[in-house]
């Protein structure tokens, strides 16, 4: 008996000092967090979308509460929940580019060469494992709207020819579809980046021509009729750059033969506009 008590008083006397040394800890070793962090992380939507850079609404008000970011950063609040957290932290709301999500192909359902029929599970990823969803292009949209099911906001939706329309008022480069698509096709730009090459595959002439009639076949007179240094070529695609040239502008497109760069003011495809169909003999289309 006196055993067990002696067992009780060590372990009610080790509860004791470790009670003690958490006490210590906590007076002397305690980060103070700011009390206004609580209330700004309140007042930004708590979607976690980590569009800001940061892993979620708590990091980005961490940041804005030491002054490392302004509130414009979160692309998801409204103006007015913007400014609700600039008065009260006594800030600059401070504004931000807007950024949206850009689809680098233009193929779609009556462009893209197909050489077999997909009739596998509905998802690009899986397409894209299994022969290439048929498409012959290896670089193509597959259509089969991984990036709209991704997508938080509900900006994106499929139009009536299997490609990826972004919404851009409901965009907030997130970067969920980019995620999700299996051939790197989306790219979060800014809204003022009108200029969109709207082609990945690396190839020229009569070989690009053949697998869609949409692909960029080299040709180079969107870097000649760009403002110097814009546009430059780099396997057989053009790459613009904002920073190295001169004004964007919607003459670089004009001369384009098969649409593969565009000058886009917002929704990048138009859906009443149906495609060119694809050259004569074509086992079919599909993206």
């Amino acid at each position: 008996m006196s055993g067990i008590l002696v067992a009780i008083g060590i372990l009610a006397g080790l509860g004791l000092v470790f009670g003690l040394l958490l006490a210590l800890a906590d007076r002397y070793l305690r980060v103070e967090e700011d009390p206004r962090l609580e209330r700004v992380e309140q007042l930004l939507p708590g979607s976690n979308c980590g569009a800001c850079g940061q892993p979620g609404c708590r990091g980005l008000a961490e940041k804005i509460v030491a002054g490392e970011e302004k509130p414009s950063r979160c692309t998801v609040s409204s103006p007015e929940g913007l400014e609700a957290i600039a008065d009260f932290l006594g800030v600059d709301v401070g504004s931000a580019e807007k950024r949206v999500a850009r689809i680098h192909c233009g193929g779609g359902l009556g462009r893209a060469r197909q050489l077999a029929s997909y009739e596998g599970f509905e998802s690009c990823r899986a397409a894209h494992l299994v022969g290439g969803g048929g498409l012959e292009c290896s670089w193509g949209c597959l259509g089969l709207a991984d990036c709209v099911r991704a997508c938080t906001f509900d900006a994106m939706r499929m139009n009536p020819f299997r490609l990826p329309v972004v919404d851009v008022d409901k965009c907030t480069a997130c970067g969920d579809c980019v995620v999700a698509c299996p051939r790197e096709l989306i790219d979060l730009m800014p809204l003022a980046h009108k200029l969109i090459v709207q082609c990945r595959a690396p190839l020229a002439a009569e070989a690009a021509r053949r697998l869609c009639s949409a692909a960029c076949d080299a040709c180079e007179r969107c870097a000649a009729d760009a403002a110097p240094g814009l546009i430059r070529m780099r396997d057989n695609l053009p790459v613009v750059d904002y920073a190295a040239g001169g004004p964007a502008a919607p003459a670089a497109t004009f001369r384009c033969p098969t649409g593969a760069i565009r000058w886009v003011e917002r929704e990048q495809f138009i859906e009443d506009e149906a495609p060119a169909r694809v050259a004569a003999g074509a086992g079919g289309v599909h993206a």
